[in-house]
Parts: structure tokens; C-alpha cells; sequence
């Protein structure tokens, strides 16, 4: 091939690199920056991840008004998904499950017992579901995240309510949650921690 022809190709290239790459950077920028959200305080700028698909739907199915800090926003909407959509933790822990009027199973349009969300109650056998609300400070079932944390994932009943019958929670399915990665366990401590604190509907001795 003539040094002519190479140099034609070159340019040719040359010129085809050059349209390119600028829109390329363009689009990668563009990805980066609508990954986070920038948040500035002051002096002080935060980045947030933007809500992922979870995140999203984890705070139009609360249902429940939420207290969180900024900083826990994606954990508390996450945790609101795994709870409320993939975990189940209503049907065991808040008693009765749904409004009066508003049961789905019933073929009615769902709403679930705001009052008692989560205050446990719910007999099975000698085992009553825990409140798994805030207590006083702020700690869902009286637990803080490391106490959570080893509850669920070895299923040791830190308050021996049992112990005739087993140091393991029974019912609480803890061998399924302990499976998770820590990252949604800790979504699912804080977003527990944003919920407002109830009681049960009735009083009751035990608690699994």
C-alpha cells in the first residue's frame, strides 16, 4: 500500500476515533453522575446512591410514617422491601395482620394493622411473636445491631423465654434470614429502627 493511501487511512481513523471517544466520555460521565446523588451541607457535600428498584418500592409498601437520619435512607427504604415484600414479617409479628374491613385473603382491599404493625401478639402454640418495634431507646426488640445481628444469624434466643423447650427462637424462620448478606440484615435493623413503636394488641406472658 503508497505512503499516500496509509496516510488517507490514518486521517480516516483518526477522524472516526475522534467523533467517538468525546460522546463515549460523555456517556460514561453521564452514568456516573446519575449513580449518586450529590447532597451539599455547608462546607460538607455527601454523595447518596440513588434509590435503587427495591429502595423504591420499599417506600411506596411501608406502611407505616418512617423517622430516619439522611445518611440511612437507602437502608431504611431497602429494609422496607425486604420486610414488607420478600420477608413476611407481618404475618407473624403484627396481630391481627390487617385492618378490619381490609384483609385480602378475605378478597377485600389490603391495608395492614397500622396500630399494632410489627407489636407482635400472634400465638403459635406455646410461642407468641415478639414486638419487634423500637423500645424506649430506640432498639427493635430491645436489641442493638449487634445483639440483631447474632439473633439472626444463629437463632441463640438472647431472653431465654424457653429454655424447657430450647435456647433457639421457634417459628422465627432465623436459619432463611441468617443466609443473607449483612448489608440486608443491617437494612432490615434500621429500618425497624424507623418505625414508630406500638403494642400489642393483647398482653401476653411469653414471647418465642
Amino acid at each position: 500500500m503508497s505512503r499516500p493511501v496509509v496516510g488517507l487511512v490514518g486521517l480516516v481513523v483518526a477522524l472516526v476515533v475522534g467523533s467517538l471517544v468525546p460522546g463515549s466520555a460523555r456517556l460514561l460521565a453521564q452514568s456516573s453522575a446519575e449513580s449518586s446523588v450529590v447532597e451539599q451541607e455547608g462546607d460538607r457535600v455527601r454523595t447518596y446512591p440513588t434509590d435503587t428498584q427495591e429502595v423504591k418500592i420499599g417506600f411506596r409498601i411501608a406502611p407505616v410514617r418512617l423517622t430516619f437520619n439522611a445518611a440511612d435512607r437507602e437502608l431504611v427504604g431497602l429494609g422496607s422491601y425486604l420486610v414488607n415484600a420478600t420477608g413476611g414479617c407481618n404475618d407473624c409479628h403484627t396481630n391481627p395482620n390487617y385492618a378490619p374491613g381490609r384483609n385480602p385473603f378475605m378478597g377485600q382491599p389490603e391495608r395492614i394493622n397500622r396500630d399494632n404493625y410489627l407489636a407482635g401478639g400472634a400465638t403459635f402454640g406455646p410461642f407468641t411473636s415478639r414486638n419487634i418495634t423500637p423500645d424506649a431507646e430506640g432498639k427493635p426488640a430491645g436489641l442493638d445491631w449487634v445483639e440483631f445481628h447474632h439473633v439472626m444469624t444463629t437463632g441463640i434466643d438472647l431472653k431465654a423465654l424457653h429454655p424447657a423447650i430450647s435456647p433457639f427462637l421457634q417459628v422465627m424462620p432465623w436459619p432463611v434470614y441468617g443466609k443473607m448478606k449483612t448489608r440486608d440484615l443491617r437494612a432490615i435493623y434500621t429500618y425497624l429502627k424507623a418505625i414508630p413503636s406500638a403494642s400489642p394488641a393483647t398482653t401476653m406472658a411469653t414471647e418465642p
